[in-house]
């Protein structure tokens, strides 16, 4: 069908052809330029001449003021794509990083929004997507997708790409509490302690024990952050392994040192005198394999090592310690415990809970509170069993 070309006051280009014997309108509207530096269009159809012109006024009042973007057929999967790697890995610590990468991959690459159109997504496309992940995964899990997809969102609104994060009008179950929290009892730690006698990591297991670090904090301890003179050691890093994922996927791990998990996890936690003793006989040790290696040995002042300086494998104390549990017969608790045992020992000694706090690390007195409930429950049970001996009747 012959065309015709008008120009509609400067809102861009109107075609005119014939279609079933009447005329049809299409209108154009230059949106900008590709990487080739062609021009790009949008294009606004129909019967009505008015309608379209309305509908090309429209949209280019929006782009005009802001409201829409030029790239208005983005998918969810390349924003996504886009705002990981061009917004958040600058500001992100690669452990962290990792994490959004390991979402991005498994729940909205491919997944049935990934190819919608970001302005095209509204509330009941994200509901029912969260609806299929809660069949197969925990609620925990969709929550987590679900705030890592609502934050993407945000910064969609922020950039002009869409007008509203349609992720927080959905509607997600509660989580469930899960009562995962476990400690070694008194006489389970003292097996624990019997257990680990002349084992490769038993100066990790004791300090560990003895000051409630994370595993991170632990593993990247120096010797130059121990205080000999006043029985204390100094947090300010902690080691991790880390996937370090590029733009065109390809994966490299690495054991890296990164800062501590918050701000307050930057801290000094006094080490008990006989624990303090068995590191200084430790380092003599240490010494001496460094001598024995010392053409292969690399100097990197770590407490924890391999006997070429190297640092540990975070996965080689926690395997190690579920191996030490099974072997001694001690029930499977896991490395993490560790941490909440030394906790629940110093509420067990009435130490005041802002001051555990402080020397965990804690950024938040609730993660604090729900140790100490779990031990103050311990505790009311056992005031029950010694109330119903003072009153057993026969």
């Amino acid at each position: 069908m012959p065309k015709t070309r008008t120009k509609a006051n400067g809102e861009g280009t109107i075609y005119t052809q014939t279609r079933n014997n009447k005329k049809y309108y299409r209108g154009q509207i230059a949106i900008g330029y590709d990487e080739k530096g062609n021009l790009i269009r949008k294009s606004f159809s129909g019967y009505d001449k008015k309608d379209v012109l309305k509908r090309m006024n429209e949209y280019q009042y929006k782009m005009n003021t802001g409201l829409i973007s030029e790239d208005d057929k983005i998918t969810l999967q390349e924003w996504f794509y886009t705002w990981l790697f061009e917004f958040r890995k600058i500001d992100l610590k690669p452990s962290s990083f990792e994490r959004y990468e390991g979402i991005y991959r498994n729940y909205i690459e491919n997944s049935p929004i990934a190819k919608k159109k970001l302005a095209d997504i509204r509330p009941a496309h994200i509901q029912k997507y969260m609806n299929t992940l809660l069949e197969t995964k925990p609620i925990s899990t969709v929550h987590t997708v679900s705030k890592f997809l609502s934050t993407c969102l945000n910064e969609a609104v922020k950039q002009n790409y869409i007008q509203k994060n349609h992720c927080k009008s959905i509607k997600l179950p509660k989580r469930v509490k899960e009562e995962s929290f476990t400690v070694f009892t008194l006489d389970e730690q003292k097996q624990f302690i019997e257990s680990i006698k002349n084992h490769k990591y038993q100066m990790a297991f004791l300090l560990n024990l003895g000051t409630g670090l994370r595993l991170g904090e632990l593993l990247a301890l120096k010797w130059d952050d121990i205080d000999f003179d006043n029985n204390t050691v100094n947090i300010n890093k902690a080691l991790k392994r880390v996937t370090f994922v590029d733009k065109e996927g390809k994966r490299n791990n690495k054991i890296i040192e990164q800062t501590p998990k918050t701000e307050s996890s930057n801290r000094t936690v006094p080490i008990p005198d006989n624990i303090i003793n068995k590191l200084k006989k430790y380092k003599v040790k240490q010494l001496e394999t460094k001598l024995k290696n010392k053409e292969f040995y690399e100097e990197k002042n770590y407490i924890f090592c391999d006997k070429y300086g190297h640092p540990l494998d975070p996965k080689n104390i926690p395997r190690n310690f579920k191996s030490i549990l099974k072997k001694a017969g001690i029930r499977e608790i896991k490395y993490h415990s560790l941490r909440h045992t030394y906790a629940t020992r110093l509420f067990e000694a009435d130490v005041p809970i802002k001051t555990v706090q402080s020397l965990l690390g804690h950024s938040d007195i609730t993660t604090t509170m729900n140790i100490y409930t779990h031990v103050t429950k311990e505790k009311k049970s056992e005031a029950a069993d010694k109330i119903n001996n003072l009153f057993s009747v026969q």
